[in-house]
């Protein structure tokens, strides 16, 4: 019986309701149509190294420079992930040990802003930014002022309207990057204007890594200071974050990396997971073979394919299109909210998510687009083929549910939520898709 095995049967022995958990879990995933852009599967190499020996020890500090005893293993770990994030994105300089991309952000932030006074400007997050590009309701809009920018008529950013705000607001610091953008960010524009305007600029390309290595998206790294990533999306690894500093922002400020480092730890976190350390180290030795361009080349054929699918269907495409792994659906031409349409999806087997679309007239809870994405369905060997396939599922769970829109009275709002929610797990004609999807799943092995 092999390790992972060993583990599964103690897990059970011990705690049988988490074991059977887990089991609906892998079944679920080996089931449904996974097209949340944000959202992967990992290599069984990569959950050995998650689940290891090497959750135990504690290492605060820095490689070669700890508090505790004993990490003469775990500063190998370490070093290696930095070496490797090093190389496969061409930095000098790159930390590791972020638990996410959110308190990553937010070091960037503690080392280069002063709070209440020095400005972030970010996309808008109902323009396809992030809640630490600056939202009112995050710690990067609470603690420091802020500028964002948002998006022309035509659904893409307005790079000249984006100049002029940077002109007059004059921000300390720049983010480009979002999480419902489709298409392609033009960093050396961001960098010609963050130059202009004295501004560090922070590349989140925590969505588009993976198109990045493949080299089928354009690379910040002349262009920018600062580049933060996760990576647990298009680069196929554990929940983290990493953050590397460039030769730009080294010639801009030679402490930038202490400075970052500084704020990861002791600035915001203790102890790094190490685990998470060497499953991340994994993940980019992955992502270094040749076999890994051919995938995120394949996510983006897919993601063009079924754009196409689904504009053919009558679909509103925010931006008309997209250039990368992720499609924005404005529903609002059909009739039907992004909540209801979500959760129709998920009871005929299609996972995706509810979205706010630009200048949405609904609220977050119940916005009026959808997300999806192709980073899931290309890791189990789809292609433009199957996509066909899936837009066809897509519009007839649309057009099953088109009509149900949302009241705007709060109360009955809430009301019709519920009604429909009892009603629509029993829709036979969802439940029925379902089931196909199940069979189509099952030609297509989880990594």
């Amino acid at each position: 019986m092999s390790a992972l095995g060993k583990m599964k049967t103690a897990l059970n022995k011990t705690d049988p309701q988490i074991y059977n958990f887990v089991k609906a879990e892998e079944k679920r995933l080996k089931d449904v149509l996974e097209i949340i852009p944000s959202e992967n599967y990992i290599s069984q190499a990569v959950k050995e190294a998650l689940g290891s020996a090497l959750n135990i020890k504690y290492s605060e500090g820095y490689p070669k420079k700890r508090y505790y005893q004993g990490n003469e293993v775990v500063d190998n770990v370490e070093i290696l992930a930095q070496e490797r994030a090093k190389k496969l994105f061409g930095v000098p300089h790159a930390n590791v040990q972020p638990y996410s991309g959110s308190p990553a952000n937010t070091a960037v932030y503690l080392a280069l802003l002063e709070p209440l006074k020095d400005k972030i400007m970010g996309m808008g997050l109902g323009a396809g930014g992030h809640l630490t590009h600056g939202s009112p309701v995050s710690i990067s809009g609470k603690y420091f002022p802020t500028a964002p920018y948002h998006l022309g008529k035509d659904g893409r950013i307005d790079y000249d309207e984006l100049e002029k705000i940077a002109m007059k607001e004059k921000p300390k610091i720049i983010v480009c990057g979002g999480t419902a953008i489709p298409r392609i960010i033009d960093f050396k524009r961001f960098g010609e204007i963050a130059d202009k305007v004295g501004a560090y600029l922070l590349a989140d390309i925590s969505h588009i890594t993976g198109l990045i290595i493949a080299g089928v998206h354009p690379d910040p790294v002349a262009y920018v200071h600062v580049i933060m990533t996760t990576t647990h999306k298009t680069l196929r690894g554990p929940r983290g974050a990493i953050l590397m500093v460039t030769e730009k922002g080294l010639a801009k400020d030679p402490q930038l990396a202490d400075k970052i480092d500084k704020a990861v730890f002791p600035g915001l976190q203790g102890g790094p997971h190490d685990n998470q350390t060497a499953a991340i180290a994994v993940a980019l030795l992955e992502a270094s073979k040749p076999s890994f361009k051919k995938y995120g080349a394949q996510i983006v054929k897919n993601c063009k394919k079924l754009a196409e699918e689904l504009i053919g269907y009558g679909f509103n495409l925010v931006s008309g299109g997209t250039d990368n792994h992720l499609i924005l659906i404005d529903l609002s031409n059909k009739k039907v909210n992004g909540a209801i349409a979500a959760l129709a999806l998920e009871v005929a087997g299609i996972v995706t998510n509810k979205n706010a679309v630009p200048n949405d007239p609904m609220p977050p809870f119940y916005p009026s687009g959808l997300r999806i994405g192709t980073p899931a369905v290309t890791s189990r060997g789809m292609k433009e083929g199957e996509m066909i396939k899936v837009a066809k599922w897509i519009n007839i769970v649309i057009e099953e549910v088109r009509g149900n829109e949302l009241p705007v009275d709060k109360e009955k709002r809430s009301q019709f939520w519920r009604e429909f929610k009892n009603r629509i797990v029993r829709n036979k004609k969802l439940l029925a898709i379902a089931s196909e999807v199940k069979t189509f799943c099952s030609k297509f092995p989880l990594p």
